[in-house]
């Protein structure tokens, strides 16, 4: 896409027209190879049918990190076709993190100059030209914690759970990529429920979803000032207190109404209840996973978990939803409107109109996509409304949790789930990454007339 270097200044950027395609296409080419290798005979572990809808569904919850699946991972997918899975996933991970961060840099570089030495300055960004530099970070932060995820995770499996050492060392590795990556796909037939009381299998786990869900341009930020968190960009504060906010929030929801659920946390000790909010919790951010039967929760639970999905984690990570930035954005913007403040601010800087246009464009967009498609699935199935609602935000915001009804969606309701789990990965940053590039001066402006609103 671009050369480091002097030349680079050369580059006239209109010659790419629409980088904010890349992407998406970029993503659609690993997809149809992806649902081409499952469909392979060799990609399934018995005589099952090499249904099209269903490599299609898997390949797409795979290369956008979803989890959502039809078909049991561990039973129906050979070995063959379980790496297959993984390294979807893996390419879907670092394909997002690169991309996305890509494209808020190519952004920034076609502002003018004095705006792009403001931006860059404010975010700490890496400069455009340094691409290369830009992804070694992303694919070091990546590599070294999934191969630390998977080296704890092997030795308790093997140690504690009397695995053998190869099994372990595979299953630890898949869990850790996963995690990392936010899919959410397991090859345990429950996910991770029977590691429910297990702190130091959960615990490497949300450690590693966590990583993955802050986003890179905050781990680059840390990284480059670890210890002067005055020195952060507004993008880093905003990502870490916004996520601090949910996850805990999350926690206490779970805590307070699954406490005597017989069907979830009722028999745990004190302990294993902390665990497994916590777990929920952080899982809600997109990472996937459950220690308990999401479907057996109160309804309490899934509203507040359907809240959490659709927030998501941080811009430019594997995570999903409208993003954790987007979100107080807005909020910002309602308590600036309630004290009658005249900008917008955030640790003392101002958030400019067009952020403010942009998130509210996207969370439009994301409520209009999910009650569009909600309301699809219930006019051709018969299950509960708050079950469908769930699965939607669930694929949209490329979570993977389930209450157990996508399996039995009639065709047309998993193809609905496909196309939704391809625009809530790629549709957000499209939309956001193309408002961007569009800003531009316009030479005179209409009379101003004001609506009645309220």
């Amino acid at each position: 896409m671009c050369v480091p270097g002097p030349e680079w200044e050369t580059v006239d950027l209109r010659a790419l027209q629409h980088p904010a395609r890349l992407v998406p296409l970029a993503f659609l080419l690993v997809l149809v190879v992806g649902t081409a290798v499952l469909m392979l005979p060799i990609s399934r572990a018995g005589p099952y049918d090499a249904s099209f809808l269903t490599a299609l569904f898997t390949a797409t919850s795979a290369v956008s990190v979803t989890g959502l699946s039809i078909v049991e991972t561990h039973t129906y997918w050979s070995r063959f076709g379980q790496v297959a899975i993984l390294t979807m996933i893996q390419l879907g991970g670092l394909g997002i993190m690169s991309g996305a961060t890509l494209l808020g840099l190519l952004v920034v570089r076609r502002l003018r100059l004095s705006t792009r030495l403001v931006a860059q300055a404010e975010t700490r960004s890496l400069a455009l030209g340094d691409v290369t530099g830009v992804l070694k970070l992303v694919l070091l932060v990546t590599i070294s914690t999934e191969l630390v995820t998977a080296t704890a995770l092997t030795l308790r499996l093997h140690h504690s759970y009397g695995e053998p050492w190869l099994e372990a060392a595979w299953n630890g590795l898949f869990f850790a990529v996963s995690a990392f990556c936010n899919a959410g796909f397991s090859l345990y037939p429950d996910s991770a429920v029977k590691f429910a009381p297990d702190w130091l299998m959960l615990g490497p786990i949300m450690v590693a979803v966590f990583l993955g869900s802050i986003g890179f341009p905050v781990l680059h930020d840390i990284r480059q000032n670890p210890r002067r968190p005055a020195k952060w960009s507004v993008h880093t504060k905003m990502t870490l207190l916004g996520s601090a906010i949910l996850l805990l929030g999350g926690l206490l929801a779970v805590l307070a109404y699954e406490w005597s659920n017989p069907a979830t946390l009722g028999p745990l000790d004190p302990a294993g209840k902390l665990l497994g909010s916590a777990f929920h919790s952080v899982m809600t951010r997109s990472g996937g996973l459950n220690s308990h039967d999401v479907g057996r929760m109160q309804p309490e639970t899934l509203l507040v978990s359907s809240v959490l999905m659709l927030i998501g984690g941080g811009s430019a990570s594997t995570a999903g939803g409208i993003k954790v930035t987007t979100f107080l954005v807005l909020g910002l913007v309602v308590w600036a409107e309630i004290r009658g403040e005249p900008d917008v601010t955030a640790f003392r800087r101002r958030i400019s109109r067009e952020v403010q246009r942009q998130a509210l464009t996207v969370v439009l967009l994301a409520v209009g996509t999910v009650g569009a498609a909600t309301l699809l699935l219930l006019s051709i199935s018969d299950f509960p409304q708050q079950d469908i609602l769930f699965e939607v935000i669930s694929a949209f915001a490329t979570v993977g949790l389930s209450t157990g009804i996508t399996p039995k969606l009639p065709a047309a309701g998993q193809f609905i789930l496909v196309v939704l789990m391809f625009l809530g990965r790629v549709g957000t940053i499209t939309v956001a990454t193309g408002l961007a590039l569009q800003a531009r001066q316009s030479p005179y402006r209409y009379p101003e007339e004001r609506p009645i609103v309220g």
